[in-house]
């Protein structure tokens, strides 16, 4: 049974760090892409960042050269570094594989499995 748990959430100021962990088990998939996502209060789930087994990485523009995907050799565990945190970026965050390679890595709709989700929130 595949097992994502997301961990790492919490409360920051604004322009403080947080990372994230996705702990993946339950499957052993060739190709394969792991995806964070997230959702505010009255907004659509939204792709944040997310790692090809093949070690690509494709980010949301909204989080460039502020958030940083990457994972361990066996893509068991996926980290989103979060820099400079804004307002904005409060939401609940999602981790989600999909069983193949990250061609529309921003779509929902195309990942398999889901974790349960861990809170961010920025405040002022």
């Amino acid at each position: 049974q595949v097992q994502l748990v997301e961990s790492g959430g919490g409360s920051v100021q604004a322009g403080g760090s947080l990372r994230l962990s996705c702990v993946a088990s339950g499957y052993t998939y060739g190709r394969h892409c792991m995806g964070w996502f997230r959702q505010a209060p009255g907004k659509e789930r939204e792709g944040v960042a997310a790692i090809d087994s093949d070690g690509s990485r494709s980010y949301a523009d909204s989080v460039k050269g502020r958030f940083t995907i990457s994972s361990d050799s066996a893509m068991s565990i996926v980290y989103l570094q979060m820099n400079s945190l804004k307002l904005e970026d409060t939401a609940a965050y999602y981790c989600a594989v999909e069983r193949n390679w990250c061609k529309r890595w921003w779509a929902p709709a195309d990942y398999n499995y889901w974790g349960q989700g861990t809170q961010v929130t920025v405040s002022s």
